[in-house]
């Protein structure tokens, strides 16, 4: 195969297609650099777009890499080459989190519906309907997690309360904590078309009641001004762990979060991503506690459900994430 098959066109799709992937506070900690030789894309960690104190240890920059870098598998096979990946290939290079060589004819089709999906899946933060969850949905979800080397667990109503109340002591800390609640602060605001932070349409209203704790971006939880908005009463959580805790690990989480997360837009449902106890050593710990737990690693507690798309968040443009190679251009 040559590079003539590769069009400056389709590197782009293929980049922003990785791009349209969920990141914490849609930092997009990503950039991508093509190697026309090996017709391989890199992908590096963009580490200046960090979250400092809310992500020290880039646990969450990592997931937030895993979710691009399985959309861009997906467009890659979607566009008929076998993705051919390796995590974190060169460790004198620790920005390098993953290459994906364009290798031969892919010899499988990538599921059904998920390529439409990653361009039309963005998180809701709005209340979802009291409406339970399909078990054939279900079980498709945690198959998707499984196809990726991760477990996606649906607690009961005793296992839900736990993710819940952990998840409020989350939030509750990062809204009290000075540094963190003002690092957030610094990613809301109006688009400004570079594609940056959250804008404050799509941070979608706190829950009145503390039922469902919703990350209050602006770090200025006023219950007294807060619209009366009905969360679900019985909100559908699911939570995404790992065997291990490596940083090859965290790539699996997101890429597992990404697959799980785009099934669900291929189903109709809607999802936000509850990140708050991860945020705190202890908290992540305690939302594994229970036996039947085991020896695993929460990742991400996921809300499903279903109700409004709401706002998306913006992207950056491929120009910014993309180190322009010179391609010979088909056509």
């Amino acid at each position: 195969m040559s590079t003539a098959l590769l069009d400056v066109r389709t590197l782009e799709e293929l980049v922003s297609a990785a791009a349209a992937a969920p990141s914490v506070h849609n930092t997009q900690p990503w950039r991508f650099r093509f190697d026309p030789d090996t017709l391989t894309l890199e992908v590096r960690a963009a580490s200046e777009r960090g979250l400092r104190h809310i992500d020290p240890s880039g646990r969450a920059l990592h997931v937030s890499v895993g979710c691009a870098l399985f959309n861009l598998r997906l467009a890659v096979a979607h566009h008929g080459w076998a993705p051919v990946t390796r995590l974190l290939p060169r460790p004198d290079e620790p920005d390098l989190l993953a290459t994906v060589r364009l290798g031969g004819p892919a010899r499988f089709a990538p599921p059904t519906g998920l390529y439409e999906a990653l361009w039309h899946r963005h998180s809701s933060r709005l209340p979802f309907a009291d409406r339970p969850l399909p078990a054939a949905v279900l079980t498709e979800l945690t198959e998707a997690a499984h196809a990726e080397g991760a477990l996606l667990s649906h607690p009961g109503a005793g296992g839900t309360d736990r993710l819940l109340r952990v998840t409020l002591e989350g939030e509750r800390r990062n809204t009290a904590d000075p540094d963190r609640a003002a690092e957030s602060r610094r990613w809301v605001h109006e688009p400004d078309g570079g594609g940056l932070g959250v804008p404050p349409a799509a941070v979608g209203p706190q829950d009145y009641r503390d039922r469902v704790p919703m990350r209050d971006f602006g770090a200025h939880l006023h219950p007294a001004t807060l619209a009366a908005r009905a969360y679900e009463t019985d909100p559908a959580l699911a939570m995404l762990s790992t065997a291990h805790d490596r940083r090859a690990d965290w790539l699996r989480a997101g890429q597992a979060l990404q697959r799980v997360l785009l099934v669900a837009t291929a189903r109709g449902l809607r999802a936000s991503l509850m990140h708050q106890a991860m945020e705190w050593p202890d908290l992540r710990e305690e939302l594994v506690r229970e036996p039947q737990d085991g020896r695993i690693h929460a990742q991400m507690v996921l809300r499903l459900g279903y109700g409004p798309q709401g706002p998306a968040s913006p992207r950056r443009p491929v120009s910014r994430t993309l180190e322009q190679p010179t391609l010979a251009v088909s056509g």
